[in-house]
């Protein structure tokens, strides 16, 4: 086979990505200042009682709400998620149904986008996230990006911190790729990181061959604001929507911008950091084994989408793979987040 993203006042959390900001408005109507600090004494009183009542102790502020616990739950669709959280409050969601991972939040900013087209009750392949292609990444001869994000992966290990899940062969993917192989997918939580690892493993005698992709969404506050910074410059990359069927160009930029629809494979780079001056944040995708290119995605223009709160800056492994009986390949990137 060939396989060519402060507790009212304080305590609202963030919003995601794409419900869009919210805005709160304070009307001020001339002559009602008194009306108003009136009003605002009476609620501070009501607070004062509400928190004495639970054993605060008078004047004590109302504590935040608990963080989410660790563990597994549902959402409101009903499918099954597992959900990290880390001492120093970062929390992550990963998803067994497709092996993905939704959410990463760190020191209160979510850096991982779902589209707001995404179905998320198990009726198709979640839109967005660290979305799994395997074993096929693209078009070839299987269907497009494989079939390990249409599967329920299972769930071997989980701590507050770190999930471990296995994808072998079913009926199912035996009618699509007939392989001994088992897939091990680990995510595990740090107090300013995200690592994930992808082990592949031949259990058969006989070599097969695949690719390996994570198509990763990242929030960005707008397109706008977003840089994306690597070694890029002066290397040659394929640009799917030039030509006729796509053709090779060279980059002239150290740093992308997203101006126009995006579909671009940049073999031999593997370390994108996406700057959202709109966040102040920064955020390293680290390739540190397997996975050698980086793949460039954006719908420019496709509000269904959600196209300018997010863009695709995913870690690949753009030619086949050949792993040969009882051999083992593994990727691993991890998310870094820093300030601007």
């Amino acid at each position: 086979m060939k396989l060519t993203l402060a507790l009212l006042l304080a305590g609202i959390p963030a919003a995601s990505a794409f419900s869009g900001p919210r805005a709160f408005g304070v009307a001020q109507r001339t002559g009602s200042v008194s009306l108003n600090g009136s009003k605002a004494a009476e609620k501070g009183k009501k607070r004062t009682a509400w928190a004495e009542g639970r054993g605060f102790g008078a004047g004590a502020a109302v504590a935040a709400p608990a963080p989410p616990a660790a563990g597994t739950t549902k959402n409101d669709a009903g499918l099954d998620l597992i959900r990290l959280v880390h001492p120093s409050g970062a929390t992550s969601e990963i998803y067994p149904f497709g092996g993905v991972v939704t959410s990463y939040v760190c020191d209160g900013t979510e850096f991982i986008a779902v589209r707001p087209d995404a179905k998320t009750d198990g009726s198709k392949p979640i839109s967005g996230g660290l979305s799994h292609c395997w074993p096929q990444f693209g078009p070839g001869a299987i269907q497009q990006h494989g079939f390990a994000r249409n599967v329920v992966w299972d769930v071997k290990e989980v701590t507050d911190t770190s999930v471990e899940l296995e994808m072998a062969p079913s009926d199912y993917t035996k009618e699509i790729w007939d392989k001994p192989f088992r897939c091990t997918f680990t995510v595990s939580l740090g107090e300013d990181s995200l690592s994930t690892k992808m082990l592949v493993k031949n259990e058969g005698e006989e070599a097969f061959d695949f690719q390996a992709a994570l198509h990763s969404y990242f929030t960005v506050s707008s397109l706008d604001k977003l840089e994306i910074a690597g070694s890029f410059e002066g290397k040659e990359f394929l640009n799917k929507l030039a030509g006729d069927g796509g053709e090779m160009q060279t980059e002239t930029r150290s740093a992308l911008v997203i101006d126009q629809e995006y579909d671009r494979v940049y073999s031999g780079i593997n370390d994108p950091v996406l700057k959202d001056s709109g966040t102040g944040k920064s955020l390293a995708v680290l390739n540190t084994a397997g996975y050698e290119d980086t793949v460039i995605w954006n719908p420019y223009g496709d509000e269904g989408m959600g196209y300018n709160n997010f863009v695709c800056a995913e870690s690949v492994k753009f030619d086949p793979v050949t792993l040969a009986g009882g051999e083992s390949w593994n990727g691993d990137m991890s998310l870094k987040p820093s300030a601007l």
